[in-house]
């Protein structure tokens, strides 16, 4: 009897002792210090990187300015011929060019009481820009990807459980220029219980739903790395690999290596730009098309549960609709697309929302990826197909392009 009772006394004690245990462990693994990186470019800028000059002035700040004026010049050469495929550039004065350039980026730099020497990168603002480059806003890009790195070193796996050099890279990655719409999780928050190195090996649907319609995203990219350290302090190799979907599908890999530790970030900022290459042309091959599982308007499970239409009723149905001279008219059926639109500014957004809404058969639309100056992303129900959609949004001003079932517009 006395040890009954003695149990009785103990067991809600250790009980509340392994759920503040297990609460703390949730608790440490959210709110650690050592994991989330900000994306540090999501302004969907264009970017033309790597343009050395050597420029000699009387004075250091002369010689800097003329540097940097030089680099926008010949920035913006390089991007209309990205553009346009080579031929003349129009000419633009400096002072038109500093209307459009956003931002310098310093990559290296080598300064002289007369003389610049300097490897700079030029940031276009999207929107000025292509005005200019006559590409309607924005060059055709993928359906908005969520981005989960894998870092694989010493046989274990860190997606976004910890902060790693991988999800770093990926932060640093500037995706203005990119074809792919990559949506970044800073991996702060929740983000280290819900994407992790776990979710990217189940491929059951059902929590992808959830997962990509909580951060806004039709599909999943998940770029991996495995660190071979030949000795400590001695060459590094790193063994890429760019894969797609939750079927965690491969698409290509590559192998680079460096003399040194310290030389990993590097290396992985040259990876992620091969990666994106990689992505981009898998989705000129059109192997890039969100997974159409992914979406599902009426789950399975729901439309066993609903009940059948009575026969009698069927029949009565159709007597009636025999009865008459006009067919029955057809009810369509509502689906959900997502729509990415250019926000330059606070305005664009309410008034982008505002001519979708107006476009018949439009059930809800509303923004649910906000970027000002860049991309956002609109998520609307359609009493209709996607063809019906996408004429609504001509009629209504847009230029239109669609790729599985994610439209693109731009005025």
């Amino acid at each position: 009897m006395y040890e009954v009772s003695r149990l009785f006394r103990v067991g809600p004690i250790l009980l509340f002792l392994c759920l503040a245990a297990l609460g703390a462990a949730v608790f440490a693994q959210i709110e650690g210090s050592d994991r989330g990186v900000m994306p540090i470019d999501s302004s969907g800028g264009l970017e033309v990187s790597g343009i050395t000059v050597d420029v000699s002035a009387k004075t250091a700040d002369a010689a800097r300015l003329g540097g940097w004026r030089e680099a926008q010049r010949r920035g913006w050469r390089l991007l209309w011929s990205k553009y346009h495929g080579g031929g003349g550039a129009p000419g633009l004065s400096d002072g038109a060019l500093d209307s459009i350039v956003s931002a310098i980026v310093v990559e290296e730099e080598q300064i002289s009481p007369t003389r610049y020497i300097a490897r700079l990168g030029i940031m276009f603002d999207r929107v000025r820009a292509a005005e200019i480059l006559g590409v309607g806003g924005m060059a055709s890009r993928s359906a908005p990807m969520l981005v989960l790195p894998v870092q694989w070193e010493g046989g274990t796996a860190v997606s976004f459980e910890q902060r790693t050099e991988w999800q770093k890279a990926w932060a640093r990655f500037r995706t203005g220029s990119s074809q792919i719409d990559y949506v970044r999780p800073s991996g702060s928050g929740a983000d280290p219980l819900l994407l992790n190195f776990g979710q990217t090996q189940r491929p059951g649907r059902r929590w992808w739903r959830a997962l990509l319609d909580q951060y806004g995203a039709a599909d999943v990219v998940i770029p991996s790395v495995r660190l071979e350290r030949q000795w400590p302090g001695g060459p590094v190799v790193g063994k890429f690999a760019a894969r797609f979907g939750p079927d965690n599908r491969l698409i290509e890999t590559f192998t680079l290596r460096v003399g040194s530790s310290a030389a990993i970030p590097k290396m992985f900022d040259e990876a992620v730009s091969r990666i994106d290459s990689i992505y981009a042309n898998a989705l000129a091959a059109g192997l890039l098309a969100p997974d159409r599982s992914l979406v599902v308007e009426t789950p399975p499970e729901i439309e066993e549960l609903l009940p059948e239409k009575p026969a009698e009723a069927a029949v009565t149905a159709e007597e009636d609709s025999a009865d008459t001279d006009q067919p029955a008219p057809a009810v369509a059926d509502t689906a959900s697309f997502t729509i990415q639109f250019d926000t330059p500014d606070v305005g664009s957004v309410s008034s982008t929302e505002s001519a979708v809404r107006g476009i018949p058969g439009i059930k809800s639309a509303s923004t649910t990826s906000l970027a000002l100056g860049g991309t956002s992303v609109m998520r609307v129900s359609f009493q209709g197909d996607a063809g019906m959609l996408k004429l609504g949004l001509a009629a209504r001003g847009f230029s239109v392009s669609e790729s599985g079932g994610t439209f693109r517009i731009s005025r």
